[in-house]
């Protein structure tokens, strides 16, 4: 018989309310009348899966089956994100319906990531300049003229693809260069195409262009700050080496 001044643990009564359907809890506890009332940041992981989900089996509720996911996950989103249906579907209560609220919603948040305004990135510097651009030019066969268009504050506006050729060359024409760079209001631009061959120094075609360029930026108010070439070993800048002028 138990004493008059024993209580039952916190944890018995907890795991004893999660037993209960959702519907029988107390309408605070509830985790929709929870997120109406004190918004969806107050709600745990485990509450925010159970709305997705709903209903649970004749065992256990939404929150328990929420709450055995995000364990099978290590609690981690990221984790979660990466179970597919097949994944989800084998846990008892989950059928293919739910486990596609719950993939729907976590590409959701994946999307919303992507689409936040991200702050532009500045150019200081052929390295900073190099680090923009690197990733478009790796492990290419053939050759690829870009150009980097940037604001009065030196901030990226665009990264523009102008032409791609073959091994040894590609055709730059300066009226699609400045044109992309008047699309996009820039006040300067980088130019940077790569050498497929490894040769780090310019060619003297390169080297032609990269005045004729310069020269025409003058007269539209759009400065050439620099031009790269790329290869797989590193680069070289124009501007680094003086050869701008």
């Amino acid at each position: 018989m138990q004493r008059p001044d024993a209580h039952p643990s916190i944890d018995a009564t907890l795991d004893e309310s999660t037993k209960r359907s959702i519907r029988e809890w107390s309408e605070d506890d509830r985790p929709r009348e929870k997120l109406m009332r004190l918004g969806a940041g107050a709600l745990s992981n485990a509450e925010l899966l159970a709305i997705l989900i709903r209903s649970g089996s004749t065992s256990s509720s939404a929150l328990d089956l929420s709450r055995e996911i995000l364990q099978r996950a290590g609690d981690d989103l990221h984790k979660l994100g990466r179970l597919s249906l097949g994944d989800l579907t084998r846990f008892k209560g989950m059928g293919e319906a739910k486990a596609i609220a719950i993939v729907a919603a976590l590409e959701l948040g994946r999307r919303r990531k992507d689409a936040e305004p991200q702050e532009r990135p500045s150019v200081t510097s052929s390295v900073s300049a190099h680090d923009l651009v690197r990733h478009l030019f790796a492990d290419l066969s053939h050759e690829e003229f870009w150009i980097i268009t940037l604001d009065r504050g030196n901030r990226l506006l665009d990264r523009c693809h102008v032409s791609r050729g073959g091994l040894h060359g590609t055709v730059a024409d300066p009226k699609v260069i400045f044109k992309e760079a008047l699309d996009r209001r820039a006040s300067s631009i980088i130019l940077c195409h790569n050498h497929p061959s490894g040769q780090l120094r310019p060619s003297e075609e390169d080297v032609r262009l990269t005045r004729k360029l310069v020269d025409g930026g003058r007269l539209l108010d759009i400065l050439v700050q620099d031009h790269l070439i790329i290869t797989d070993q590193g680069y070289y800048s124009f501007a680094d080496n003086g050869m701008l002028h």
